[in-house]
């Protein structure tokens, strides 16, 4: 469906704050988004910490949700994400989601990180999606 990423952390909040991620629908179930390394996402290792991880896995598949929804309002119930590699400083993550099934309050999701060709983090995800806005507490 696109061939260019598109930044969409530009409003204020914790994406943005953390270097923002660049997003693009494959299809109407397939999505992938990307980020790169930076000195603020390190650990005491010298290696991308799991909470920039997950965050990034959260915020990139919740926009797939949202857009597999036609931009319905979705928040996360459940992520189960297993961390298997490392990446380091400047290097390119890219993040892919496959949504496995959506009913009418659902999203039911697969996603993985990628750096260097090599699966660096996966997980899967239940979103919930929201009538209105009014719906979150």
């Amino acid at each position: 469906m696109s061939d260019k990423f598109e930044q969409i952390s530009l409003k204020n909040g914790f994406m943005k704050h953390n270097g923002g991620f660049f997003f693009r629908n494959i299809s109407n179930s397939e999505y992938e988004f990307k980020s790169i390394v930076n000195e603020n996402h390190l650990n005491a290792l010298g290696i991308t910490h799991g909470g920039y991880l997950s965050a990034l896995i959260d915020a990139g598949s919740g926009t797939a949700a949202y857009r597999s929804t036609e931009n319905a309002t979705c928040v996360t119930i459940s992520l189960d994400i297993k961390f298997i590699g490392t990446s380091k400083i400047g290097e390119e993550i890219i993040g892919s989601v496959k949504i496995l099934k959506k009913t009418k309050t659902l999203v039911f999701l697969y996603c993985e990180l990628k750096c260097n060709n090599n699966i660096i983090t996966a997980a899967n995800g239940i979103w919930k999606i929201l009538k209105n806005k009014s719906q979150i507490k």
